[in-house]
């Protein structure tokens, strides 16, 4: 894979997708800014770990939400290495409960920490990619925000909306150099998933013309096409990684 940048940002990259996604650039040469809330002794694993296959990796602890920290997150970044080449957006969380009995916060908490973060990000590459008139994001979405699902009206909107926000950002961005595009995987192999019951297992798999669940690396290797001069065409679009489940 090539890349022409030398850095990249992955928040929430301290465990699951994330961490998977920070040890995949890294085998590319990329530094890797592995971004945390609460995970710091994960995050130092993740560091360790991508260091002793010969890669690079540096460790910021800062929460997406909060607009301030992200932006002097990012500033640390660009003051230690010069420059910003690349974002992954990645962090999120999940709050399921079906509608009627879902309140206000539990809609807005899941908004803030999956799109708004999400907007802050992309936002503030901008500013900073602009300096050099290059660079890429990619913003990990779901197959939830394209299809919907009972239980997560919350988690569907925010994944909705980065999809259509990521179009947004491709427009304003392309008279700068700098490409966004989206991710939308589906059923993936995490720790979320190796708690489903057989049966239920069974009956997604049923569904997926695959007749598996993804794994972390697929999903990574999808992240750093993206990223790389590979796709340095492509902005604007979201690409399914979800084993045929939606088409």
């Amino acid at each position: 894979m090539k890349f022409t940048g030398k850095n990249v940002l992955v928040t929430g990259s301290s465990r699951g997708i994330g961490a998977e996604v920070a040890k995949v650039l890294a085998s590319f040469g990329l530094k890797v800014w592995i971004n945390y809330r609460s995970g710091a002794e994960a995050a130092e694993n993740v560091k360790k770990e991508i260091e002793s296959a010969g890669g690079e990796a540096a460790v910021i602890g800062f929460d997406v939400t909060d607009e301030e920290a992200f932006v002097a997150g990012i500033k640390a970044i660009v003051d230690s290495d010069g420059a910003l080449s690349y974002l992954v957006n990645n962090a999120g969380i999940t709050n399921d409960k079906l509608a009627m009995r879902m309140k206000l916060e539990d809609f807005t908490k899941v908004i803030d920490a999956n799109l708004t973060s999400c907007f802050i990000g992309c936002k503030e590459a901008v500013k900073t990619m602009s300096k050099k008139k290059f660079g890429a994001v990619v913003n990990i979405a779901s197959i939830v925000g394209e299809m919907g699902n009972p239980g997560q009206t919350n988690y569907s909107a925010s994944k909705g909306g980065v999809i259509a926000m990521s179009k947004s950002f491709a427009k304003e961005g392309s008279a700068r150099n700098i490409r966004f595009n989206t991710i939308t995987p589906g059923f993936i192999a995490t720790e979320m998933t190796d708690k489903l019951k057989d049966e239920v297992k069974e009956e997604y798999y049923k569904n997926i013309p695959l007749a598996r669940f993804g794994e972390p690396k697929e999903v990574a290797e999808a992240v750093a096409f993206l990223l790389s001069d590979h796709s340095s065409y492509i902005t604007g679009e979201t690409l399914k990684v979800n084993g045929g489940l939606l088409m």
